[in-house]
């Protein structure tokens, strides 16, 4: 059953990035699948499935692809960059919290679950947290947190279409290659389970990442990536993002579904003005700086920085230090303001009765 089914989405992922490409769309591979996947949950009534195990694949490719694409210069800036991305970050956070408001007010919501919505962590975490933590709906903070997910990874491509540089990454298939290539993966692969153990943040990604920079530091050559296979990473990718948008989502209400969309769009708004004042200040390109500020997930935005030619070294150290700072800084505030607000709840009700 689940084999018809992953063959199935496999065949629809494949039909549209390859119209996406005939169409000279931008990062055809990953959202011509997405879209196409997306779309015909809507119409094909029939059980779509596509193994988690797919995507952790296409994230350890592409972690070996940014790896192989670090440059180390970036590192001598650090001082520099460590405080614009602190500050960014706060603004970020801010603006999410007084969103977070107005999502309460006009959704009639409470206060824990939309501020949970709001906040711009990866899917994965806060999906996590609001699971733990009592009175907040999970299906709404899942629908708030994937369209924001499926706006950034499917509309940033068109915002930068015009500052898309074409890019030479991966070369072709050869025999003498094969081996090579299947050592990295399966080191990597391994890489990625030590960081899943030791609870690395987006473990099947950053951990690849972290084990081809440490190769490079000692010389070791390291092959480089197929184009197919960069292309199928890419695919895995975009059918596992276009099945987390479900039509069940749409029995929300539809004031639910427009604020989940408008705050998606003014999230992807504010970061794109972030990004402008990074290119003013750091002198970046606007590729670079709009996937270094957009709140999409590393691995999403460290990707489209290979596909669209942004600095990739740039863009991943960004999203690695937005990743952490909401991981080690605001999921526990979250939790603190959490507590706050169940026991003003009880002494509310308990001075009721």
């Amino acid at each position: 059953m689940k084999f018809k089914s992953m063959g199935l989405v496999a065949l629809i992922s494949f039909i549209g990035a390859y119209i996406f490409e005939l169409s000279g769309m931008p990062v055809p591979w990953m959202l011509g699948s997405l879209f196409a996947v997306l779309i015909s949950q809507f119409f094909i009534h029939y059980e779509l499935y596509w193994s988690m195990k797919l995507r952790n694949f296409g994230l350890v490719v592409v972690g070996i692809s940014i790896g192989l694409s670090f440059q180390f210069d970036l590192l001598a800036k650090m001082g520099w960059l460590l405080v614009f991305m602190f500050l960014l970050n706060v603004v970020l956070v801010i603006i999410s919290i007084v969103m977070a408001f107005g999502v309460q007010r006009i959704g009639n919501l409470p206060l824990k679950t939309a501020l949970t919505c709001t906040i711009p962590g990866g899917l994965a975490q806060i999906v996590v947290f609001a699971e733990e933590e009592k009175d907040i709906n999970l299906a709404i903070v899942t629908y708030f947190h994937v369209v924001r997910v499926i706006s950034i990874v499917f509309l940033v491509p068109f915002f930068l279409s015009g500052h898309v540089i074409q890019t030479q990454g991966g070369t072709a298939f050869t025999i003498e290659g094969i081996l090579p290539l299947a050592l990295l993966i399966t080191a990597a692969l391994g890489s990625a389970k030590i960081g899943k153990i030791i609870k690395l943040p987006v473990p099947f990604f950053l951990s690849p990442v972290l084990f081809v920079i440490i190769l490079k530091l000692f010389s070791i050559e390291v092959p480089e990536l197929p184009t197919p296979l960069l292309h199928a990473a890419q695919l895995c990718m975009g059918a596992y993002i276009g099945l987390l948008l479900k039509p069940d989502m749409i029995k929300l209400g539809k004031r639910v579904l427009f604020l989940g969309i408008g705050s998606a769009l003014l999230l992807l708004t504010i970061t794109f003005g972030q990004g402008v004042v990074l290119t003013q200040f750091l002198h970046y390109s606007l590729s670079t700086s709009f996937l270094s500020t957009a709140a999409g997930g590393l691995d999403q935005m460290s990707l489209l920085a290979t596909a669209i030619g942004a600095d990739v070294s740039v863009v991943t150290v960004f999203q690695i230090f937005r990743l952490l700072f909401v991981f080690l800084i605001i999921l526990p505030l979250l939790k603190v303001a959490c507590s706050y607000i169940d026991r003003k709840g009880t002494a509310v009700n308990e001075n009721s009765h």
